[in-house]
């Protein structure tokens, strides 16, 4: 059977490394270990293994080690801490825009790139306290299931190094699963927490559409990206997303819905106890395509929380069935849109620059070069969908089967807490396997991406090793919009009772 040899080492022989995020928490702020100690093992862990792992695009250990000494400087005056999460680094997904490091979102396009700004949610990890050690590999762009399409070569699942970590936020995941950091961010479009999060035996959870501000966010698909934190633990996420959640001026799609309580339910979910909670099970999922010790783990997680009080009941969410197609049509029209604005003109790379080329060739030379194959496949099929003659067609019927999906989830709603299903059809695939099929690489996202589109909450929580192939399988939990508290009860009771 596989194990993670990489973070097994780490717990046995590291007594930072092998700590959750709230206990580092609550050894630094009782100054039994200082913020700095905890950073320097965390960026030593980083030197001694991510030549393996890939997770990392870029180490910011000086301005870590600076934000790090900051909290120990302000403990050490007897003030109280910034967060609950204090001194505890993390690791950042290369699509928020910060000061002090690049911001490449992994494409050529941008190599080297240094934003003018932070990203409100990279402001509000700092006013918090938390170090960030670097940013993390991703699938350019954000497109994609296994970053793979990295311009910076592939991230390694550490369970497996020939396999993926899942995409596009698998640099975040295999640095939570290898040890190289206790806190992670990431974004999800169609499932790019969770489903790293799957695969590498990790916690991701994507909040509520418009919880965690976008200002910031590189674009891939406006309606559809939601930035959100991943842990190794329930209880380290919550605290995470405490952080990062809330109403920013500056974000346009940002709600002033009252953020859920997500700690505390975390926290009374730690009992194990499911007594009183409806937990559907979606009949759309029960179908062909799912590797046999997925199906296992997920049927036995389902018997878990059955025999912990939850009553099971069987939803039916008829238009689930059409939710890849909607999805990978309106994904690709706002990526059209979205990533026009990389043209050589304003900043980047720029090619042909050498004036014997007019502006029209220098930006088609740009981005001919400066982005990979599937960026440009999402951009061709996406312009192909929103041109004259065709939007009513693909564009305005895919958002119409959107609403059906949502109306879907809040019949759902109307008779269960949560819903739940596998996060992923299989455990994590080779590096490379599904590369000449785009089709089969897309229908990896079956179980998750129908929350992007009804902007829905969900969670990804390890649910045991898949007998076949010895790997992590993931159980998503999903919510109602603004109900991330219940992702957290639930999780944490799982948790608790599937070790």
């Amino acid at each position: 059977m596989t194990d993670n040899k990489y973070l097994a080492s780490a717990v046995a022989d590291d007594a930072i490394l092998g700590l959750t995020a709230a206990e580092l928490a609550e050894k630094i702020h009782s100054r039994e270990l200082t913020s700095v100690e905890v950073t320097e093992a965390f960026l030593a862990r980083i030197a001694d293994v991510d030549g393996d792992v890939n997770a990392f695009l870029h180490v910011g250990g000086e301005e870590a080690l600076a934000a790090a000494k900051a909290v120990d400087e302000s403990l050490d005056r007897g003030e109280a801490p910034a967060s609950a999460l204090a001194g505890v680094p993390l690791a950042l997904k290369d699509t928020f825009t910060t000061v002090d490091a690049p911001t490449t979102c992994a494409s050529k396009i941008l190599e080297g790139y240094m934003s003018p700004y932070d990203a409100t949610v990279t402001r509000k990890l700092r006013e918090a306290g938390i170090p960030i050690l670097g940013k993390t590999n991703m699938d350019e762009f954000a497109m994609g299931s296994s970053t793979e399409n990295s311009a910076y070569g592939p991230t390694h699942n550490p369970w497996d190094l020939d396999r993926t970590p899942g995409g596009s936020g698998g640099g975040s995941s295999a640095a939570l699963a290898s040890a190289m950091a206790p806190l992670a961010i990431g974004t999800d479009t169609g499932g790019s927490i969770r489903q790293p999060a799957a695969l590498t035996n990790t916690v991701g959870v994507k909040p509520t559409y418009g919880t965690v501000s976008r200002q910031g966010l590189v674009a891939c698909a406006s309606s559809l990206d939601q930035g959100g934190p991943t842990a190794r633990t329930v209880l380290d996420t919550a605290l995470l997303h405490e952080v990062i959640a809330g109403h920013d001026e500056g974000d346009s799609t940002s709600t002033k819905h009252d953020i859920a309580d997500v700690v505390t339910a975390a926290r009374e979910g730690s009992s194990g106890d499911l007594t009183g909670v409806k937990v559907g099970v979606v009949k759309q999922f029960d179908r062909e395509g799912y590797q046999d010790g997925v199906l296992e783990q997920f049927r036995a997680s389902v018997d878990a929380m059955r025999e912990a009080g939850a009553e099971i009941v069987e939803v039916d969410c008829p238009n689930f069935d059409h939710a890849l197609s909607a999805y990978y049509l309106i994904l690709p029209c706002e990526v059209s849109s979205n990533l026009a604005r990389f043209d050589g003109m304003r900043y980047g790379m720029r090619e042909d620059d050498d004036g014997e080329h007019s502006a029209d060739q220098v930006m088609a030379a740009t981005r001919a070069a400066g982005f990979g194959d599937e960026v440009k496949r999402r951009i061709i099929i996406g312009t192909y969908a929103l041109s004259v003659g065709y939007y009513d067609a693909y564009y305005i019927q895919a958002q119409r089967v959107r609403t059906l999906i949502q109306q879907d989830f809040d019949k759902a709603f109307e008779q269960v807490d949560v819903l739940v299903s596998p996060t992923t059809p299989t455990t994590a695939f080779k590096l490379g396997e599904k590369n000449d099929d785009p089709l089969a690489m897309y229908m990896f996202d079956l179980c998750t991406l129908p929350l992007n589109l009804a902007g829905m909450c969900g969670m990804s929580v390890p649910s045991g090793l898949a007998s076949d192939t010895g790997l992590p399988t993931g159980l998503q939990i999903m919510g109602p919009r603004h109900g991330d508290d219940r992702l957290y009860r639930v999780g944490a009771a799982f948790e608790k009772i599937r070790g």
